[in-house]
């Protein structure tokens, strides 16, 4: 599509009189590869393509999309989503197109749409056996593979013009074991913003092998202890308590609509001094990371929370319009489906100076944390509850057995003020964020940290529960 074809269809989104149109063009490849049950199940292919026009008129938005292409329907979709937006005032003008410059580059050194089909089962027939061979209480392994290539086209009416292409690569691999009535699981993957190089940097039968041995490690594990108690979160755990605790809340649209505890506090302190959150959409590799975001804002490093110290939202451009501030870089959609809402990108608290290892010699008891599962947070009041998937007793600062079954639950800020020591690693984990029905890929992390107390809910008879009881969100 000609630059000027683009300009005529924005000119036909602002026709009912409105003071921003944009169109966003995507064309996505994607490849899939499921293998259950000792042979492949299925592969999938496709190749999707649409555009969406938004049309942006006071505090009125419209959105349309289609996935044909012809010129008369796109001036067509162009007015319709104008007519949804209209102000009813003189009509505005398009600026020139120029392109904003990204301060990074990405480069991927393997296309994955140039492996073959028969490479890739490969690997996964590869990680498969891998995770059988581990010990023969694996009883089921399920391997996933996936590729994306995405095209996008961005262009508006204030003269932003992008071009980017993205390619993402990912592999999981999840085991289940089971010894009598007993039936555990164990999970790991890898992913991030590369080409097939990917799984010649990370093995892929090194990571069938480690989700295999955590499912037999949790068929010797004891019953999790219950109650009140201090928990070290390793730094491999992953970043879900940033992510769930404290990212969302700090997303601009929930901020504004009065949905997040962290509203009006700017300035103030909402965690330990040890504690600086940070949302970083240029680590080179990472799953949430890209050149631009999907409204062709450059992406950038944004401290959030700073030595404790709230600083920063993350923006889109509607959010940061109302703000009278510049876009973060945080307007993200799932696809040309979708309007574009503020999202994480990579997500972490940044290191400290203390050694992981003395973090777990000064705990004299509680609770490891070595591998997080799902997790869900209530943003008006910060509550959120975790599913942990591997952790161990610790005890006069000895890691004794591991446990099973245990759950973390606490409220977000509170729990941030609680950290105690910060190691100086950090354990990044990927994942796929869901917001408004829409998904969006993401990295999250964190160093070793020490919490002085959290609520710890497990089948144990050492204590009882105490706190608030929080609901599924």
């Amino acid at each position: 599509m000609e630059k000027k074809e683009i300009t005529e269809i924005l000119k036909n989104a602002l026709n009912s009189g409105a003071d921003f149109a944009e169109l966003f063009w995507e064309q996505k490849e994607t490849v899939g590869i499921n293998c259950e049950e000792n042979r492949i199940e299925r592969i999938n292919s496709g190749l999707d393509e649409g555009i969406g026009i938004r049309v942006i008129a006071g505090e009125k938005t419209s959105y349309a999309y289609t996935n044909d292409l012809s010129i008369d329907r796109l001036l067509e979709v162009a007015e319709i989503a104008g007519k949804g937006a209209q102000k009813n005032q003189d009509l505005r003008g398009l600026k020139d197109f120029a392109t904003p410059p990204s301060p990074l580059k990405i480069e991927i050194k393997k296309p994955p749409q140039e492996v073959k089909i028969e490479d890739k089962v490969q690997v996964v027939l590869a990680a498969n056996e891998t995770a059988r061979r581990v010990d023969q209480r694996i009883r089921q392994v399920t391997v996933n593979y996936g590729d994306v290539r995405q095209k996008v086209t961005i262009a508006n009416s204030d003269g932003v013009y992008v071009e980017d292409l993205r390619t993402r690569t990912r592999l999981s691999v999840h085991a289940v074991a089971s010894e009598g009535n007993l039936v555990q699981t164990g999970f790991h993957s890898v992913g991030g913003s590369k080409g097939f190089e990917l799984l010649e940097e990370e093995d892929p039968t090194q990571i069938a092998e480690t989700a295999a041995k955590k499912a037999i490690l949790m068929l010797t594990a004891q019953p999790a202890p219950s109650g009140k108690m201090p928990v070290v979160l390793a730094g491999k755990a992953g970043g879900t308590m940033v992510h769930e605790a404290c990212g969302h809340g700090l997303e601009a649209d929930l901020v504004q609509k009065g949905l997040s505890l962290y509203a009006d506090k700017r300035g103030q302190e909402v965690a330990s001094p040890l504690i600086t959150v940070v949302d970083d959409g240029l680590i080179s590799g990472k799953f949430g990371t890209t050149s631009y975001d999907d409204e062709g804002t450059p992406y950038s490093k944004k401290v959030l929370i700073n030595k404790g110290v709230l600083k920063n939202y993350m923006y889109d451009l509607i959010t940061a319009k109302r703000d009278k501030v510049k876009s973060t870089g945080n307007g993200r959609r799932e696809s040309y489906k979708d309007r574009p809402i503020p999202r994480m990108r990579n997500t972490y608290i940044a290191s400290g100076k203390t050694d992981p290892e003395k973090i777990i010699k000064e705990t004299k008891e509680g609770l490891l944390v070595t591998s997080m599962g799902g997790g869900q947070v209530n943003t008006l009041n910060g509550d959120y509850v975790f599913d942990v998937a591997e952790a161990y007793v610790l005890k006069e600062g000895k890691v004794l057995y591991p446990v099973r079954g245990a759950t973390l639950t606490g409220n977000g800020p509170e729990t941030l003020r609680l950290v105690d020591l910060v190691g100086k690693d950090i354990g990044f984990t990927i994942g796929v964020c869901g917001k408004e029905g829409q998904g969006v890929p993401v990295s999250d992390a964190q160093p070793t940290m020490a919490v002085r107390e959290l609520i710890v809910g497990g089948t144990g008879e050492e204590s009882t529960p105490q706190g608030k009881k929080i609901r599924r969100l």
